[in-house]
């Protein structure tokens, strides 16, 4: 029934900006707690940011705060990450996910994972 597409990703220089898109193909996405992940090559998931349904309640990561926003629009069933001041270390695979748990849930409860979208931020 919930079925995400992330999409924006692409290569940036240091400094630079990207805002991440995540699109849900189901009619249920005002429902949930919405977050964004990412995967690094050899790295474990990380936790990026979450918003719950209403837009009331967010949590960031200490490495992006102060530097990603994220925000979600029901009305078009779609999540977001605005990406500023890029490192190189934020280089990965970003995904978006579903659960029906607050922004304290671990990454254990979120369902109906994206395919992905890379970013690539260069020196």
């Amino acid at each position: 029934q919930v079925q995400l597409v992330e999409s924006g990703g692409g290569l940036v220089q240091a400094g630079g900006s990207l805002r991440l898109s995540c699109a849900d193909s189901g009619r249920t996405f005002s429902t949930y707690t919405m977050g964004w992940f990412r995967q690094a090559p050899g790295k474990e998931r990380e936790f990026v940011a979450a918003v719950t349904n209403s837009g009331t309640y967010i949590r960031y990561a200490d490495s992006v705060k102060g530097r990603f926003t994220i925000s979600r629009n029901n009305a078009k069933n779609t999540l977001y990450l605005q990406m500023n001041s890029l490192k190189p270390e934020d280089t990965a695979v970003y995904y978006c996910a579903a659960t029906t748990g607050n922004v304290y849930s671990p990454a254990s409860t979120y369902r109906n994972w994206g395919q992905g979208t890379q970013v690539t931020v260069s020196s």
